[in-house]
């Protein structure tokens, strides 16, 4: 089990500063994005609530700071795209499979505030849960500095699916995998940390894609992203399907 500070975060929010590249002026921004409603809530029921804002309001915020930064590098980067063409992609990198993996390249679930039932189903690693945090995040960046601090942390993140998509390579693997299973309706793909070792600043996490119940690969990475991908890979070697193993 993770260790707690005594503010109840897993980690220091400072951290996560470090690992974004900006240090918020108000710290209540960060604070509020961090915050899921299982957690006001239940702070709320024991009267103790004053001051905690959870973060659905930012949420809602940071979904469209999110498609307006997409929205306009999409628009002066593909000149040659049309319109359908420009709305797939964007609609590709603004999804929730899309800000969950954003959102797992710099750990957010490890300091997020979660209610106790949270805590106990594995809320840190939701998917809608992190993807929401996400979007949280880039509110609370544009609230506190604007648009353009958000494009300097965002941007990278934006490029590098777009460019996997104009190429039309298709490294995702567990999209793939998924597309597979669904062919056989009731089949119950899931994905489960086994394991993780090494500092915090350079784990190793261990992950099984388990196909009802039973493991079908196994895989290792430097982020539970990418140990969830190599294991899907595996996977779909065990599948039969045949492709190249992305760097």
């Amino acid at each position: 089990m993770k260790q707690m500070n005594k503010q109840g975060f897993p980690l220091s929010p400072s951290l996560l500063e470090d690992t974004i590249g900006y240090h918020f002026q108000n710290k209540q921004y960060l604070m509020e994005a961090l915050t899921h409603s299982s957690y006001a809530n239940e702070l709320r029921s024991r009267g103790a609530a004053d001051g905690v804002v959870c973060n659905e309001r930012s949420e809602f915020l940071g979904d469209s700071v999110l498609s307006i930064i997409t929205s306009e590098y999409l628009f002066s980067e593909f000149q040659a795209l049309p319109e359908g063409a420009l709305t797939k992609m964007r609609a590709n990198i603004v999804c929730e499979d899309a800000c969950y993996r954003f959102a797992q390249d710099i750990r957010l679930g490890d300091f997020l505030l979660l209610g106790h039932g949270e805590e106990r189903n594995n809320g840190r690693d939701r998917k809608s849960i992190l993807a929401d945090a996400f979007e949280a995040l880039l509110a609370a960046i544009y609230l506190d500095a604007g648009k353009e601090e958000v494009e300097h942390f965002l941007l990278p993140y934006v490029k590098k699916e777009a460019s996997v998509l104009k190429d039309g390579r298709n490294t995702d693997y567990k999209t793939l995998l998924q597309q597979i299973i669904q062919q056989k309706p009731g089949e119950l793909l899931e994905y489960v940390l086994i394991g993780e070792s090494g500092p915090d600043h350079k784990k190793v996490f261990e992950t099984e894609a388990r196909l009802n119940s039973n493991v079908i690969g196994r895989g290792t990475g430097n982020s539970k992203r990418a140990s969830e991908q190599n294991a899907a890979y595996q996977a779909l070697i065990l599948f039969g399907v045949e492709m190249e193993k992305s760097e």
